[in-house]
C-alpha cells in the first residue's frame, strides 16, 4: 500500500455553531481523525462587488489525502454558504506517532 498522505483542510463558517456541527459529522463518519475550531476570526472579503467585513469560524480539519473527495462532498452538503472556501493543505511532515494515530482514528489497519 501507498502511503497516504495527511493534508489539512481549512474551511471557513458563518459562525461556531455551524463549524462545530460539520466537524462533528466528519469526526463521526471518521473521514478525519481530529477538527481544530478557531473562533470569532475578523473576515474581509470581495462579494457581490464590495467589500464585507465579518466574523467568521475556521475549522481545521486533519485526515488523509485518500479521503479529502469525501470530507469535500460532506462539507459542501452541510455548509449554508453557497460558495465556501475550503481549501486543502498538503502537509509535508507529521511525526510518526500523529501518523499512525490519524491512519487508526480513520479506519486503517495498522
Amino acid at each position: 500500500m501507498a502511503q497516504d498522505k495527511i493534508v489539512f483542510v481549512y474551511i471557513t463558517f458563518p459562525n461556531s455553531e455551524e463549524a462545530q456541527k460539520v466537524g462533528r459529522i466528519l469526526l463521526e463518519k471518521r473521514l478525519c481523525g481530529c477538527v481544530n475550531l478557531f473562533t470569532n476570526i475578523n473576515s474581509m472579503y470581495w462579494w457581490e462587488g464590495k467589500i464585507e467585513v465579518s466574523q467568521e469560524a475556521v475549522l481545521i480539519v486533519k485526515t488523509r489525502e485518500s479521503l479529502y473527495p469525501e470530507v469535500e462532498k460532506e462539507v459542501l452538503k452541510n455548509h449554508s454558504y453557497s460558495c465556501p472556501c475550503i481549501a486543502k493543505i498538503e502537509v509535508s511532515e507529521v511525526t510518526p506517532c500523529f501518523y499512525r494515530w490519524l491512519l487508526q482514528e480513520t479506519g486503517v489497519e495498522i
